[in-house]
């Protein structure tokens, strides 16, 4: 499904980089060259899925996105251009980006951790066949006007994930090559250099890439679900936001629903990107209705009903942190059997986790009438094919009328609405105006700094798709329509309540946020990087969503304090008492707080701190992520490896060991008896 690309940057075109873009000189980072003196050393390989997901989700959101808002032309990118026109941005543009979409596949397409699409609540309908399945994904290739004969062989789509696994392989991997192409690039002297890429087995034949079966923790975790399925519904609205033309595979802007009816056009930016869209819808729509039908939990039973006329003050159903699955097997693939609740409460950070992704798919499969500013590519995806379209009375202006269906937008706005009720009537205490971490028929006294910070992030979502606002990657931009709703409202009181509680309880005295406070007690006595930063993506959150000037005040002097006290430039990124512990939550929280400072925080004409000029900002980002992500030298580094192709590493010569030099090798090179997924780490510790 995914296929090497061939990249030609001609000289004239070079001279163009070094003047197409103004940050060019002020990236120039002398961390990038000078000889590590640090280990990036990776304590703990497991794969967790919530926070690996969260943590790409951040890393795509800081990839061609940031690096376009701040003026970069994406087309002089190459991947195999190490460094051009920036380190900044290749880091952004290629490394941040494709690193988040390939981690996507090797969990959804490869890993098998889960049970598979065959035995799904939706082909269950169908006939629950592998033959049914077949129809069904024929029927998607027809609408995107792709070859149903080049999906991946033995693609193996889950339909929802499990917590966590090792992201080791578990057999040889089939690197039997079975294709070349021949790839222009420019050497080190500066000269066009022609490469022989090879094309493994296993980049098309996914049979050899399933994870470690042995290390699987079989657990429904609602972050887990909440975390992928907020990876599928960006990428979703990235593949499908256009069409293109049949003929050439050309991308235009669709300029009406029915666009893809005229025999012409079909739906997709491209045919391979629409093909990953409608596949990710698919997969998305079988996440929801396992939480719909099957996962809710009254606090005595699972399966309990939802409903739009769900009231959670006086009949509370959440969805439990915790439920065992004892997987069966059907159609010769996994699936679903018993599940058994582990730990029956709701958490802050299930809830958010699944309110963010619930918003942006409500936005992306709104049919609601008052939206007159829906995209039409987006209503052309949910017209009834590929996908069902909602009912009348789930797009009329008469909320009272909603009724729980099984198509996207009807399923989205039940479960959106559940959570968003959930969030405000379980965990948000109104004595203390602040979110809390646990619910289990009574609220929990603690606060948790990284929960609140991004709860304000899904509300802020929340809110800007009940009102119409745009989402996904242009989440901080205006529009000309605003529905102003009262859950919209209710969501930006509830947004501002909690930056307040921030600043007013959670900064210590020497300016840095503590982990969390005990409601009526003390603060907790740890700074984590976790809660610095995802402190600043929260206020700054906070401060698009409110206009409140004190909340953009408030992150930025956080910053100024961090990078004062926590900077180690020895090992090129923040660390507490020279050594920075780093998991993908980390991740995550920096590369979101670090691009919200670019946008939204950084100095305007009128200020002049030196710590928050763009040239600071940008060396800062760059350097973090070649120390902790890529790491000083191959099998250190958060990123346990990297697929074929877009990232530029390539096979030659029946070997690939780093061949684009980021320290970062393929899947069969990364460690492990066979090999690991293109993943992110439990933890890496970074010392001298």
């Amino acid at each position: 499904m995914f296929f090497i690309k061939t990249h030609h940057i001609t000289l004239q075109r070079a001279i163009q980089m070094a003047s197409a873009y103004s940050l060019v000189l002020m990236t120039v980072s002398s961390f990038s060259q000078a000889a590590p003196s640090f280990t990036t050393k990776v304590i703990d390989n497991t794969f967790i899925t919530s926070a690996n997901m969260l943590a790409y989700t951040e890393f795509e959101l800081s990839g061609e996105p940031l690096a376009e808002a701040l003026g970069l032309d994406l087309d002089i990118l190459d991947p195999f251009e190490k460094d051009q026109p920036t380190l900044f941005d290749y880091v952004t543009g290629i490394e941040s980006y494709e690193y988040s979409e390939e981690a996507m596949y090797a969990l959804n397409y490869q890993s098998q951790l889960g049970p598979h699409l065959v035995n799904g609540p939706q082909n269950t309908q169908r006939g629950g066949t592998l033959k049914s399945l077949e129809k069904r994904m024929a029927s998607l290739a027809k609408s995107v006007a792709y070859p149903v004969t080049d999906i991946a062989k033995n693609i193996y789509p889950i339909s929802i994930p499990y917590r966590s696994a090792s992201p080791e392989f578990n057999q040889p991997v089939n690197t039997k090559i079975m294709g070349q192409e021949e790839i222009e690039i420019f050497n080190n002297a500066g000269e066009i250099e022609n490469i022989v890429a090879q094309i493994p087995a296993f980049q098309h034949d996914y049979k050899t890439l399933a994870w470690d079966k042995k290390k699987q923790e079989r657990i429904i975790e609602p972050a887990a679900i909440g975390g992928i399925l907020l990876k599928e519904v960006m990428w979703s609205q990235d593949f499908l936001g256009g069409m293109h033309v049949i003929s050439n595979d050309e991308e235009v802007e669709a300029s009406s629903s029915t666009m893809d009816k005229d025999g012409k056009h079909a739906l997709g930016v491209s045919a391979s990107d629409g093909m990953n869209g409608v596949i990710l819808t698919e997969l998305s729509l079988d996440k929801m209705l396992y939480l719909q039908e099957q996962l809710a939990f009254d606090g005595h039973t699972l399966g309990a009903n939802i409903n739009p006329q769900y009231n959670a003050k006086k009949n509370p159903i959440w969805f439990p942190h915790a439920i065992e699955v004892n997987e069966a097997t059907k159609n010769n693939r996994n699936a679903i059997g018993k599940l058994t609740v582990k730990d029956a409460s709701s958490t802050l950070r299930d809830t958010w986790m699944l309110l963010w992704p619930l918003s942006e798919y409500f936005a992306y499969s709104d049919q609601r009438s008052a939206n007159t500013n829906q995209n039409p590519a987006f209503s052309a995806t949910f017209d009834g094919q590929p996908f069902a379209s909602a009912p009348t009375a789930n797009t009329d202006n008469n909320p009272k009328n909603n009724i729980a269906l099984n198509d996207g937008f009807s399923l989205v706005s039940n479960l959106s609405n559940m959570m968003f009720k959930n969030i405000d009537a379980l965990h948000f205490n109104n004595k203390h105006q602040t979110f809390v971490d646990i619910f289990n028929g009574k609220q929990g006294n603690h606060v948790t700094t990284y929960d609140v910070a991004y709860t304000i992030v899904a509300l802020s979502i929340y809110q800007r798709a009940q009102d119409a606002l745009p989402v996904g990657y242009a989440s901080g931009d205006s529009g000309n329509l605003h529905l102003n709703t009262p859950q919209g409202k209710r969501a930006l009181e509830l947004i501002n309540f909690q930056a307040q509680f921030i600043i007013n309880n959670l900064l210590a005295k020497n300016g840095l946020v503590s982990d969390g406070v005990t409601l009526n007690g003390k603060q907790d006595s740890g700074q984590s990087l976790d809660a610095q930063f995802s402190a600043i993506r929260g206020l700054s959150a906070a401060f698009v969503a409110t206009k409140n000037e004190a909340f953009r005040a408030a992150a930025r002097q956080l910053y100024i304090n961090i990078d004062k006290q926590l900077f180690n430039k020895n090992l090129g990124t923040w660390a507490i008492n020279h050594k920075g512990v780093y998991t993908p939550w980390t991740a995550a929280a920096i590369a979101s707080a670090m691009r919200e400072i670019m946008l939204h925080l950084k100095n305007n004409e009128a200020e002049n701190n030196p710590t928050l000029e763009l040239a600071s900002l940008v060396e800062r980002y760059g350097s973090w992520f070649r120390a902790v992500i890529n790491g000083p030298s191959i099998t250190q580094g958060m990123q346990l490896s990297e697929a074929l192709s877009d990232t530029g590493e390539l096979m030659i010569n029946g070997k690939s060991s780093d061949s684009d030099q980021d320290n970062v090798t393929n899947v069969t090179q990364a460690g492990g008896q066979y090999g690991q997924a293109n993943v992110l780490a439990a933890k890496v510790i970074i010392s001298q």
